[in-house]
């Protein structure tokens, strides 16, 4: 199979609501806020973030700005009337930029408002429209119900359940694996 150069997506997207942009210096506190947050961090694969995490978390963010080969990403910060609400990312797995996977992080204070659904949507619609990625995938902590529903919220299927396959934060925890296939891709 040939692959096809990718699309550079354009920046920032927005939505009726919000809008996704790259990083900037400025959005520190407001990811030190939510990401600090042990509710928050309780699900990820890192501990709650210090100042100095967060300090180095922004700048490897920073450089995150697109997908043009294997191993880069693009992290998004998503905001809500000015306000940073949430984080969402897409990065390639394996050796191509046809595969992808998702994730993402909301400040638990603009929860239940439909703007990770939003956001995703997005996200999704960068991998597919833009990159041209023949499938993404999401794989989250199995006890994280608000990340599985949302997943079914924008159409992923789950694909798996694998049974303490990950070790983290002093346990063996299960991991859900969603999928979704380019033809499978709807526009909102």
């Amino acid at each position: 199979m040939t692959e096809v150069t990718p699309l550079r997506a354009p920046l920032p997207v927005r939505t009726s609501r919000l809008v996704l942009r790259t990083y900037a210096e400025s959005d520190l506190d407001a990811l030190l806020a939510y990401y600090s947050d042990p509710d928050v961090a309780r699900f990820l694969l890192e501990e709650p973030w210090t100042a100095e995490d967060a300090e180095t978390q922004l700048a490897r963010r920073m450089t995150r700005t697109g997908v043009d080969e294997p191993g880069s990403a693009l992290a998004l910060v998503v905001e809500h009337e000015g306000t940073v609400v949430g984080d969402v990312s897409l990065w390639t797995t394996g050796d191509t930029v046809s595969r992808g996977e998702v994730g993402w992080v909301f400040n638990p204070a603009y929860t239940g408002r439909g703007f990770a659904t939003e956001a995703l949507r997005s996200l999704l619609g960068i991998a597919f429209d833009h990159y041209r990625m023949h499938r993404v995938v999401a794989q989250l902590d199995a006890r994280n119900d608000r990340s599985a529903k949302l997943c079914e919220r924008v159409g992923l299927k789950r694909e798996g359940h694998l049974r303490a396959d990950w070790w983290s934060k002093g346990e063996w925890t299960d991991t859900l694996v969603y999928g979704m296939l380019a033809r499978e891709w709807q526009r909102p």
